[in-house]
């Protein structure tokens, strides 16, 4: 494992960090703008001097860079206080565009992958449903063939950003006489199409982010299809590898740091929190674990150096990361006692909701691209490879799997 920069990713990482100090926006540039205007207008700025989406090719809006290039990119771009891209574009550029380019035709990539490398263009990626829980195989949503269109009806649930898309990616079931696998059909899908309903979901944090989205007789023509008809599968499995690469490690949220301040600012008995023994063990508990998830990163980084592919354990990362930064922002919220129960900027200005938010949007996270039980199966299977679960669909036709009474 090398820690290491070579002689030319270090001259990588000076080109990136040289532009990206020479062109942080200013107020002026942001001053008015919503946040996901301002997301639009840094995206914009990365994707004229083509720094975004840099490990695709430049015919598409990228610069052809290597996996450790990008991942270098992005760890210049973290230590800056710019607009936060990720939160928009991060389903097109992570998962609807690798997708394209895998299965889509020379002239829908021409037309989608560039307007998603500069963000002129959002993506929402359509999968989950109410009664499918994390088993993606086992969606309802159907679409029948009509002459040169799919007419599609169901729902879906949990669709991230579909209230501001223009796209969606989306796998639907064309097929209920055979293994639920077998049956899908991937599509996408212009989100103001005739028939689309989206109802955002007021979260607890009181923000609403994901949404239910209906589809009454929407048409999809047969020209928005990607793969055969019934490969659906094949097709999700290339978004769902990179869905778990985008979410990775970074659990967002409070941080270990933050945590480590906010101990040394808040009194218990009229000391330092950080000098209160019980405190400094549940640091040291997290320091632990922060840095296990840190040089377990590093092996991928390693991989991605030496031009392999990281393996399975990347589940690692967000199995850990994401309970690690709840109980973190938990342990926050007592600290601050009765400010903890607050969420006031004004009031609480040195940590403006920090903790609060953290604690209540990391839920979230932990159901995201897989659930705390999805990645532990993951690890178990294909990590330490042991027996996989017994299932008792597998290869019965979807229509005669058991729905309950």
């Amino acid at each position: 494992m090398d820690f290491e920069d070579s002689k030319a990713e270090a001259a990588f990482r000076l080109e990136a960090r040289t532009w990206l100090e020479n062109n942080i926006p200013d107020d002026n540039d942001l001053s008015g703008l919503s946040n996901l205007q301002r997301a639009k207008f840094w995206q914009a700025k990365k994707a004229a001097a083509r720094w975004a989406c840099i490990r695709w090719p430049e015919a598409y809006g990228g610069r052809d860079a290597t996996a450790i290039e990008h991942v270098i990119w992005q760890q210049e771009e973290a230590k800056l206080d710019l607009p936060n891209t990720s939160s928009f574009f991060g389903i097109g550029q992570g998962m609807a565009g690798p997708t394209l380019m895998a299965w889509a035709n020379e002239e829908d990539k021409a037309r989608f992958l560039p307007d998603l490398a500069s963000g002129e263009t959002v993506w929402c990626q359509l999968f989950s449903e109410p009664a499918g829980g994390s088993d993606l195989a086992a969606l309802r949503t159907k679409a029948v063939k009509d002459g040169d269109d799919w007419i599609v009806n169901g729902q879906k649930i949990w669709t991230s950003g579909a209230h501001y898309s223009d796209w969606g990616i989306l796998v639907l079931r064309t097929d209920p006489t055979v293994a639920k696998h077998k049956g899908l059909t991937y599509f996408y899908v212009d989100m103001k199409s005739e028939g689309i309903d989206i109802k955002p979901i007021k979260q607890i944090s009181g923000a609403s982010d994901f949404n239910e989205v209906y589809f009454t007789n929407v048409r999809i023509p047969d020209s928005q299809r990607l793969g055969d008809v019934g490969q659906g599968w094949h097709v999700a499995l290339t978004t769902l590898m990179n869905e778990r690469a985008s979410i990775g490690a970074g659990s967002g949220g409070a941080d270990f740091k933050s945590l480590k301040r906010l101990a040394q600012q808040v009194n218990i008995d009229g000391k330092p929190a950080i000098e209160d023994s019980a405190v400094r063990a549940k640091l040291a508990s997290w320091y632990v674990e922060e840095a296990g998830l840190k040089y377990t990163s590093y092996r991928t980084l390693s991989a991605l150096s030496k031009g392999e592919l990281p393996g399975p354990e990347n589940s690692i990362g967000k199995l850990v990361g994401a309970r690690k930064t709840q109980d973190m922002s938990s342990f926050a919220i007592d600290l601050l006692e009765q400010q903890g129960v607050q969420w006031d900027a004004e009031l609480d200005a040195e940590y403006n909701g920090l903790f609060q938010l953290s604690y209540m949007g990391i839920p979230g996270l932990r159901i995201a691209g897989g659930t705390d039980e999805i990645m532990a199966n993951i690890i178990a299977e294909r990590v330490l490879e042991l027996p996989q679960e017994p299932r008792m669909d597998k290869g019965i036709p979807f229509s005669e799997v058991p729905t309950g009474s």
